[in-house]
């Protein structure tokens, strides 16, 4: 297993990685011939603005040549813990084809040890109360629910 910073060729395997999640599948937009390889511009645009950041890269796992997962890591610097920085865990997903093989804890313990390395104080993640499964395999990890999250949604439609 290898990992590395997802380039803008990798977006059309990570993007269906995204979607291939039930939750996921109802915000996410694949298929849609808008952008490159089915993958709407929104995703490239978006996808510039993290490889412009410093602080947040797209990171897949690569088995035998194959992408195999995704994670979005994002440094957040903070006041407080002293001042440290944390890390965020996002969009964790595994393909479907290399589920149970122990994956996505090598993914988690890659980002882990990248926060570590950096210094970070605290690596936090959210994950959706519907995924029992994920808040076990996070649990399992050493994840501990602390905090309750809140989301406010924002329609794009109403600010045009």
């Amino acid at each position: 297993m290898t990992f590395r910073e997802a380039t803008r060729d990798d977006l059309p395997v990570v993007v269906r990685l995204l979607a291939t999640d039930p939750i996921a599948a109802n915000r996410e937009s694949v298929g849609d011939a808008t952008g490159e390889a089915g993958v709407p511009e929104a995703y490239f645009t978006a996808f510039a603005a993290i490889e412009r950041d410093p602080n947040n890269s797209v990171i897949v796992a690569e088995l035998d040549g194959e992408i195999a997962g995704c994670l979005q890591l994002t440094y957040i610097p903070g006041l407080t813990y002293t001042g440290g920085e944390r890390a965020q865990i996002e969009g964790v997903r595994v393909a479907a084809e290399q589920r149970g093989r122990g994956i996505g804890q090598l993914m988690v313990g890659w980002a882990i040890e990248q926060a570590r390395t950096r210094g970070c104080r605290l690596v936090q993640l959210t994950t959706d109360r519907q995924r029992p499964e994920s808040i076990r395999f996070y649990q399992k990890i050493g994840f501990r629910p602390s905090h309750m999250g809140m989301k406010y949604h924002l329609d794009v439609s109403e600010s045009s």
